[in-house]
C-alpha cells in the first residue's frame, strides 16, 4: 500500500520513500561523489606530510621518460 506522507514522500509499507526529480538526484550523487574523492585526497595528504615528494622531473629522470 502507497500512502503519501507529505510533498515528495511517500511510504511504502513502513519505509518512507523520497521522490526527487532525476536532474536533483544526478546533482546528490555528484556531491556525494566529490565528497568521497575530497576526502580520499585529505587523506593521502595527511599521509604524506614529512615524507620527500618527487618533482614531475625527478620522476621523469628516473624512469628516463622523454
Amino acid at each position: 500500500m502507497v500512502k503519501v506522507m507529505e510533498k515528495n514522500s511517500i511510504n511504502i509499507g513502513k519505509e518512507p520513500i523520497v521522490i526527487f526529480p532525476l536532474k536533483k538526484w544526478e546533482e546528490i550523487e555528484q556531491t556525494i561523489e566529490d565528497l568521497k574523492e575530497a576526502t580520499r585526497f585529505n587523506i593521502a595528504l595527511e599521509e604524506s606530510r614529512g615524507k620527500r615528494l618527487f618533482s614531475l622531473g625527478e620522476i621523469a629522470k628516473k624512469y628516463k621518460l622523454k
